[in-house]
């Protein structure tokens, strides 16, 4: 065929998350911790208020930026819990998922040659989208600081090449969370700089120890700074896509208009069930995270008895442990895991090659399926280290 396609999408792979989940059909019967998909239904009442808009026909295109009800809901919400504030009109932009945002965000900042700081391992979805806007990423590394990326660090690969920094807080896939004397000191760095800000926090509602930091908190990063919040995973509506993006108006008022080439509008049903998300289901969150907690707690005690070395998650439902003694790559474990043992996780290189060595455990599953999944995979385990009398872990109770 003589014509060609975009060469920066030829090269571009399918998300290694999406890799293995699709592996899942031709194994029925296995344990799937690989995708973020909270097993928790939406609160009742936000699927009556999405029935209510259906039988209501309010089912056209909402305003490119989102209903204007919705963005004050949700501008209220998140500046009462986080202590910042965006003006919902100018400032707050409802997008088709936090991946909306994030696409939308980026397309409008970067241009051919510039360069975007990421801490690694860190989400598959962000290299893609820096690469298609013809942009590099610059990798900083985290793997040796607890996968909390460090101020210092963060100042050498600042270049004036660089556009952007992106953080994901808490992170996927590590489940760690950046602690607020650590942004006191990535804050100051930033703000000595001339570059954007973007902060994928979509798991922010997902803390477990200690309360949420966010970079809103920072008045000096306002003017250049972009926090992504939504609704997937703090009342599991993944598939109702829901993003909720914040920025100075300035830049905001370019960003709206890629949103709207790219989907002209979040769906107007899911924005109606936003809104009692955010105005009577504001405690959902709570409850499911007393569940996260159970199951982290099981997660981390399963993985010390199969002695996978782990940093401890402290937010979103992700474990991130090492496998680094097996001569193998994570991707092979990933594969090998499942077609040997019926449970499917995430190879760490699908988090960039940073990832390498680790595999990402979700625990958004039910009790019930990570507990078949654990004892999987430590026979798994217990058959790489040819060691039969710990294939199966003696599993802690909650």
């Amino acid at each position: 065929m003589a014509l060609r396609i975009n060469p920066l999408v030829e090269k571009t792979p399918l998300s290694g998350i999406r890799q293995m989940s699709n592996r899942l059909p031709a194994h029925p019967g296995a344990v799937n911790l690989t995708v973020g998909q909270p097993d928790f239904p939406p609160p009742d009442e936000v699927k009556e208020a999405a029935r209510q808009a259906i039988g209501q026909r309010a089912t056209g295109y909402s305003m490119n930026a989102g209903l204007p009800e919705l963005r004050q809901a949700a501008a209220a919400y998140y500046g009462n819990k986080y202590g910042f504030r965006y003006d919902p009109v100018s400032e707050t932009v409802i997008t088709a998922g936090g991946s909306g945002s994030m696409d939308a965000v980026l397309r409008t900042i970067l241009e051919p040659g510039d360069e975007a700081i990421i801490p690694v391992p860190i989400y598959a979805g962000y290299e893609p989208l820096i690469r298609l806007a013809g942009a590099t990423p610059v990798y900083l590394d985290t793997r040796r600081t607890g996968f909390i990326p460090k101020a210092d660090a963060l100042e050498k690969l600042i270049t004036p090449k660089t556009k952007v920094v992106i953080f994901n807080n808490p992170s996927n896939p590590t489940g760690v969370a950046i602690p607020k004397d650590r942004m006191d000191r990535l804050a100051e760095v930033l703000a000595r700089h001339e570059v954007f800000i973007l902060s994928d926090d979509i798991y922010s509602e997902n803390t477990f120890d200690t309360p949420h930091q966010s970079f809103g908190a920072y008045p000096a990063l306002r003017d250049r700074l972009f926090l992504i919040h939504g609704l997937s995973k703090s009342h599991s509506m993944t598939g109702w896509r829901i993003g909720v993006l914040f920025g100075p108006a300035e830049v905001m008022q370019h960003i709206v208009k890629i949103h709207a080439y790219n989907a002209i509008c979040a769906p107007t049903p899911s924005q109606y069930a936003a809104i009692e998300a955010y105005t009577g289901n504001t405690k959902a969150p709570e409850k499911m995270n007393r569940a996260y907690i159970q199951r982290r707690q099981f997660i981390t005690a399963s993985l010390k008895e199969m002695n996978l070395p782990l940093v401890r998650p402290t937010g979103a439902f992700y474990a991130f442990p090492s496998i680094e003694e097996f001569p193998i790559t994570s991707k092979d474990f990933a594969i090998r895991a499942l077609e040997e043992e019926g449970v499917a996780v995430v190879h760490g290189s699908a988090f960039t090659m940073y990832g390498e060595g680790h595999i990402r455990i979700s625990y958004a599953a039910s009790m019930d399926q990570l507990e078949k999944g654990m004892e999987r995979l430590g026979r798994f385990v217990g058959k790489l280290r040819g060691d039969t009398r710990t294939i199966v872990p003696d599993l802690p109770q909650l």
